[in-house]
């Protein structure tokens, strides 16, 4: 795994998205890497794929659609129409070819961190509950119920993650992308 130039992430970072996002994206690597070692994964692939889960989040439609198509990213009608939903696996590109990661963990843990995947091993399914549940996102008591299932038992805190999304969506009468329904059921069946 090659030597990742944290400070040349965050200056590169501090021109590509917005103050907030960087304090979010530096509380998913800290949370993390703090969660890490509860669940027998690497802290410093957590902290690599924490720092670099959202590296393309600002990029507009456009970008994020050329990216998918140069690199021959999967993209369904869904994904066609709500491009920011493929920011995750873009990201995965801009790390590898931005950074020079090479370690398909995280580069897998980076693509699956927003609508999931089955199956999801415990790096990627750490940075999908992390990015849901680090500090900035707030303090409410449902949060904080789902920051202690996620230090104990992963994949209930990757379903319920889900669950709160879905309950989202719907409330907001949004679309649903498939993957997020596939990543809740198998994490159902995981956590039993």
């Amino acid at each position: 795994m090659a030597e990742l130039d944290r400070q040349g992430v965050i200056q590169w970072l501090r021109c590509n998205v917005s103050p907030q996002r960087l304090d979010h994206i530096l509380g998913v690597e800290k949370t993390a890497v703090q969660w890490a070692p509860l669940h027998g994964v690497d802290p410093i692939k957590a902290g690599q794929a924490g720092l670099l889960h959202d590296l393309a989040k600002f990029f507009p439609p456009a970008k994020l659609l050329a990216i998918a198509e140069e690199h021959r990213l999967p993209l369904d009608p869904i994904l066609q129409a709500s491009p920011h939903l493929i920011h995750a696996d873009v990201s995965a590109v801009i790390a590898s070819e931005e950074f020079g990661v090479d370690d398909p963990d995280v580069l897998t843990a980076i693509r699956c961190h927003t609508l999931g995947a089955v199956p999801m091993d415990p790096l990627a399914c750490l940075i999908f509950v992390a990015d849901a549940l680090e500090p900035t996102r707030g303090n409410s008591l449902e949060l904080e119920k789902l920051r202690q299932v996620a230090q104990h038992n992963l994949y209930q805190a990757v379903r319920l993650t889900c669950e709160q999304t879905l309950t989202y969506l719907i409330k907001h009468h949004k679309v649903i992308h498939p993957r997020v329904i596939l990543t809740r059921n198998w994490a159902l069946q995981m956590a039993k």
